[in-house]
């Protein structure tokens, strides 16, 4: 969702706080803005020229960045640049009020001395709108984000700085990631968190940063800490100081490095981020695999302590909680859990889960999936799953985010930034995750017999070579994509362990190209869809001959053809009996049925990327869609 960066040193604020928002681009965003305080500026008392306070220079303007940009350069001098050495940006998504300039982030109170960048929700920002308004404050926006700064100016008639923003964030109702900047406190910059999305302080030497996301940071320190719920950091050049928001009492805070560098956060010569992280997940996968995947003994070796704790030897259920594409990762993960561990899983949409009386309980292992861990309908979720006595697991690509430190165990993948809103090498990480908990759990359990174990082991090592051969295939996709760009609407179709890469092709298709696709069962053909079918309309089945419901499929796709579908087939490589029956067809390496997801999801990727491109669109930052979804 939306970006905060801030800044406090001696550098110049404002283009290390524009190539920050640069790099939390991916999120989303509709709008753009600073709050630069400019030092020493002066002015005449008694007709004497003196050094006054800092002061606030609020500089913000709808769309994209490079807006932004063309107007800092038209209203500061070079000079003035260079004295700017704190301050805070944002970049927008809205949900209360048009994508405006005046709505743009960041916003000030009526004396034009404090500036707030905020993302999250005040959900009574209406009533506390009246409050303020019958008090004399006037308001420049219609966004509920505006209460915040007036409400630290009514408090800052009575305490000091970084407890006037303290006391103003106790009287809101809702989330919030929330930064602020002050005239009078002009090398201070107050953060603080409640739900709203992650808020990270990076330590430098004589500078400290706050952001909402890592790859903001990485240009100037990999040393971070994450705030928790209700905590807020008084940021300094000399460093942070951590406070709770409820007590004001101080708060420890640990230092985690950050393993990713700012190279990995680049394109590296890409035109698209999407399409390099399509081309990286080879390695991605084996490096989820590196040093807990032994395909000589079958063994997993999962990190922290969770996972040989007595409970993994008595759990009688499963839940997994996810959304969007992590969602589709975890239907896969149910066959697989099913299937090897015997016991029943659930899958639960994120979103919907507290909105009804969950049957979860102490016997439960609930496992939230999430790739920036952030995502805050699943933080809810895995919150109300541990109020109800779970356990809980996450499977995330972020460590030090909200889900790692909330959890009881973490399964990180190591997919490295996933910079691109369409997710793909976390989806492939997430199933490799996925299945290193299955065999970890069937090996502790023994659901498993060990020759079983070490074929399967023996399997997922040879994934990432398979996965790299199916990229060169590249060009023949784009020559597919060329081929079907110009439909409107598309069906995906699969069965068993493939109906959700079925899902997932089509979210892909949708996401980034905004053609109409919808994924369904195979099985589900004549139950409705089937009436769409007509000459106009492609349809990709995923129909690996590996697959225990490879005749069903057959006659789906005989199916569609009997009816003048365009038929694009997605198959194992030297399966005649298949491709005869297509209008197109993709190969894919022979594996076996249960892996085949982790391969056959990567050409749908490809096919999604290329149709987008021939299309024209925005493929990294497609509308209205944000990378981390931190608000309800």
């Amino acid at each position: 969702m939306c970006g905060i960066v801030g800044y406090a040193g001696s550098k110049p604020a404002a283009p290390l706080l524009l190539n920050g928002l640069a790099k939390l681009e991916y999120r989303g965003y509709d709008s753009a803005g600073l709050a630069l305080l400019e030092q020493g500026v002066r002015h005449q008392v008694s007709g004497v020229s003196k050094n006054n306070r800092a002061h606030l220079l609020i500089i913000k303007k709808a769309g994209k960045i490079h807006n932004l940009v063309s107007a800092i350069k038209s209203e500061l001098k070079t000079d003035t640049r260079e004295r700017i050495t704190a301050g805070i940006g944002h970049t927008r998504w809205a949900t209360h009020g048009q994508p405006t300039d005046e709505n743009a982030h960041p916003h000030m109170d009526c004396g034009r001395r404090v500036a707030v960048v905020h993302n999250g929700i005040v959900e009574n920002y209406q009533h506390l709108k009246k409050q303020l308004q019958a008090k004399g404050h006037a308001f420049r926006s219609q966004t509920d984000s505006e209460v915040l700064a007036h409400l630290i100016e009514e408090q800052l008639k009575k305490y000091p700085w970084a407890e006037a923003v303290r006391r103003a964030l106790g009287q809101i109702q809702g989330t919030y990631s929330v930064v602020a900047v002050y005239e009078g406190e002009p090398h201070t910059l107050v953060g603080a968190r409640s739900g709203g999305g992650a808020l990270v302080v990076g330590w430098g030497k004589g500078e400290t940063l706050l952001a909402s996301d890592v790859p903001a940071l990485l240009a100037h320190t990999r040393r971070v800490s994450y705030l928790d719920d209700n905590e807020m950091a008084v940021v300094t050049p000399e460093g942070p100081t951590f406070l709770d928001v409820l007590t004001g009492k101080p708060v420890s805070k640990k230092i985690s490095d950050i393993e990713w560098t700012a190279e990995q956060a680049e394109k590296g010569g890409y035109p698209h981020f999407m399409l390099k992280e399509i081309m990286e997940q080879p390695r991605a996968l084996e490096d989820t695999f590196t040093s807990r995947l032994d395909p000589r003994t079958g063994e997993v070796v999962l990190e922290g302590k969770f996972w040989d704790s007595p409970f993994i030897q008595k759990f009688r259920k499963i839940t997994l909680l996810a959304m969007g594409t992590s969602y589709y990762a975890a239907l896969v993960g149910k066959f697989l859990l099913e299937k090897y561990l015997r016991l029943p899983v659930d899958v639960e949409n994120a979103s919907e889960f507290r909105y009804r009386d969950p049957i979860i309980g102490k016997d439960t292992l609930a496992v939230v999936i999430s790739q920036s861990g952030e995502t805050v309908d699943t933080l809810v979720a895995l919150r109300e799953a541990k109020a109800k006595g779970a356990r809980i697991a996450t499977i995330c690509n972020v460590m030090g985010s909200s889900a790692t430190r909330e959890a009881d165990g973490v399964l990180l993948t190591r997919a490295g930034p996933e910079i691109g809103v369409a997710s793909t090498k976390a989806f492939t990480t997430q199933l490799g995750a996925l299945w290193l908990l299955t065999l970890f759990l069937a090996g502790v359990r023994k659901t498993m017999p060990v020759a079983e174990l070490q074929k399967k082991a023996k399997e997922l090592s040879r994934l990432p070579q398979q996965m790299a051969a199916l990229l060169k295939q590249r060009k023949a996709l784009e020559k597919i994509a060329r081929e079907y760009s110009h439909y409107f609407n598309f069906l995906y179709i699969g069965r068993g362990i493939h109906y959700p890469i079925a899902l997932e092709g089509a979210l892909k298709l949708k996401e980034i190209s905004y053609i109409h696709a919808e994924g369904y069962p195979g099985g589900e053909m004549k139950h409705g869809p089937i009436a769409l079918i007509d000459s106009k309309m492609p349809v990709v089945a995923i129909a690996p001959k590996s697959s225990g419901v490879y005749e069903k499929m057959l006659n789906n796709m005989e199916e569609v053809k009997a009816r003048q579908g365009k038929l694009i087939a997605l198959v194992e490589k030297g399966d005649k009996l298949a491709a005869s029956k297509a209008d197109t067809v993709i190969e894919i390496p022979t594996v076996s049925e249960d892996l085949s997801p982790i391969l056959s999801v990567v050409p749908l990727q490809i096919l999604a990327y290329e149709i987008s491109k021939k299309k024209g669109r925005e493929i990294d930052q497609p509308r209205n869609l944000a990378k981390s979804v931190t608000v309800e």
